[in-house]
């Protein structure tokens, strides 16, 4: 049998060590959200939100980690397909729970019909394109029209969703506009990942700040909280 002579790379080890610190954020935040909630709606809510965050990205990260950490093979490959595929989805619903923590953190404000319409709309129809085989999820080439169409698809729901803390600003002195710049980081930083990443593997750094866009809206959660 032949010795396997993979050696991580620091980059490699870097990123394992983020993936994972990033996880146990999600994590322990979401602890917290349940423990302190006391029975109020929008910090359960808030709690899950983020382990749906924390175990969507899971589906894809541990796969990083161990690839990171043993090397690739065809049986990662697949893990990291599915999980891309997973990851998806709970991401598209994660931005269907942000709509709903906006109507809880701000009851007497009314959502534009219009507006709801558009991202649950919109947030279907992405679920629906990602359950398609046609994406080749687990293979190098993936699908490059599938992936235009179901992320300009996810791009619109999260316009919707900024929208709405556009809407509310400064109300109650919460500062929830920074989920607006939030938002727009993490759309900034993922669709290139998507779209490029196959054939350019150094543009998968930007997820990274994605990842940390994420975490500050999981911190601004948490902010109201305590």
């Amino acid at each position: 049998m032949k010795e396997n002579s993979y050696k991580p790379q620091m980059p490699d080890v870097m990123e394992a060590i983020f993936d994972a610190a990033y996880l146990l954020f999600d994590l322990v935040a979401a602890i917290l959200f349940f423990t302190f909630s006391k029975g109020n709606v929008l910090f359960i809510l808030y709690g899950i939100l983020t382990l749906t965050l924390c175990g969507g990205d899971a589906f894809h990260l541990v796969p990083r980690i161990i690839r990171a950490v043993h090397g690739s093979n065809d049986k990662i490959k697949r893990q990291l397909g599915i999980g891309l595929q997973v990851s998806s989805i709970t991401m598209t619903v994660f931005y269907i729970m942000l709509m709903y923590i906006w109507k809880l953190t701000f009851p007497e404000l009314k959502i534009p019909v219009i507006i709801e319409a558009i991202i649950w709309i919109s947030a279907i129809v992405r679920i629906v394109i990602c359950i398609f085989p046609q994406n080749n999820w687990c293979t190098d080439e993936g699908n490059m029209k599938l992936s235009i169409i179901r992320n300009a698809v996810f791009a619109v729901t999260g316009v919707g969703v900024i929208i709405l803390y556009i809407i509310s600003g400064n109300t109650y002195g919460y500062h929830m506009t920074r989920i607006v710049a939030a938002i727009i980081i993490s759309f900034g930083c993922y669709l290139p990942v998507t779209l490029f990443s196959k054939t350019k593997p150094k543009v998968g750094l930007l997820m990274i700040p994605k990842t940390c866009a994420y975490m500050w809206i999981i911190a601004m959660g948490l902010q109201l909280l305590f």
